[in-house]
């Protein structure tokens, strides 16, 4: 079966039978896709303000109960530990290893996070006759760190990450319209045009995920990015956090529709 067309359970069932360990955008479409930043609970207060003050990087879908991994809202058979394809454990703000599962790793206090993507948008774009560039190329999509600060809470700060999209300005025109209908999922770009002004020294080389081409005509765009949580707990270095791996998400039951105008 075209996994592009499968059910967010049933791409959730192939992950936890490893039998799909990559990224997932263009995977699932119609349904909304999420970042995983698990934390101890002395330190989930903290964060979750932090996603409060800054919704366009960190729009929360669901937050677990502390030591559960079942996010109950928009997955309730759904398991933290097994369901995305890849990983990251960080230890003292330092990535240490990219488990292919948490079962090991699961802590009592653990309380789980799972933050609006920009992939949830995607299919809309595509719905739209939009370029998403780095599904056509069967890559995952390009990630920058920039000179734009998040708001501090408690403990966490650090800087935003952006992923971008290239098009034309009338596309990226089309592209705010569309993506505005969803603010839980990064909704418009914060930047469009000159990478430089946002701190990217070179488009070429992002900080997460792969370079994309940017053709003659075209511009890139870009959008708050749920990745951001990584480069600020490089930042912060709490004692261990663990996420997704860079484009590997978590998939959720919701339909992107779901998310519209909220």
């Amino acid at each position: 079966m075209d996994m592009r067309h499968i059910s967010g359970t049933e791409l959730r069932k192939r992950i936890r039978r490893r039998e799909h360990t990559g990224p997932t955008s263009g995977l699932a479409l119609g349904f909304v896709q999420a970042n995983l930043v698990v934390l101890p609970q002395s330190l989930a207060f903290d964060f979750l303000l932090f996603c409060q003050r800054n919704p366009k990087p960190c729009p929360i879908i669901d937050v677990t109960e502390p030591g559960s991994p079942v996010p109950t809202q928009c997955a309730p058979d759904a398991d933290l530990r097994t369901d995305v394809p890849r990983y990251r454990l960080f230890r003292d703000g330092e990535m240490v290893d990219e488990p292919a599962d948490l079962k090991a790793l699961w802590q009592l206090d653990a309380v789980a996070f799972l933050l609006g993507c920009s992939f949830t948008f995607e299919d809309a774009l595509l719905r739209a006759g939009l370029p998403v560039r780095h599904i056509d190329a069967g890559c995952n999509v390009p990630m920058y760190r920039t000179n734009i600060a998040c708001k501090s809470a408690g403990v966490f700060a650090g800087p935003m990450v952006v992923s971008m999209r290239p098009m034309t300005s009338a596309q990226a025109i089309r592209a705010v319209q569309v993506c505005s209908r969803f603010p839980r999922a990064h909704g418009s770009p914060v930047h469009i045009g000159d990478p430089g002004a946002i701190g990217i020294r070179d488009i070429d080389r992002p900080d997460f995920g792969d370079p994309v081409e940017v053709r003659p005509g075209e511009m890139p765009v870009f959008w708050a990015c749920g990745v951001t949580p990584q480069a600020v707990v490089m930042q912060v270095r709490p004692a261990w956090c663990i996420t997704h791996k860079p484009g590997h998400m978590f998939v959720t039951d919701w339909r992107d529709t779901d998310l519209e105008g909220e």
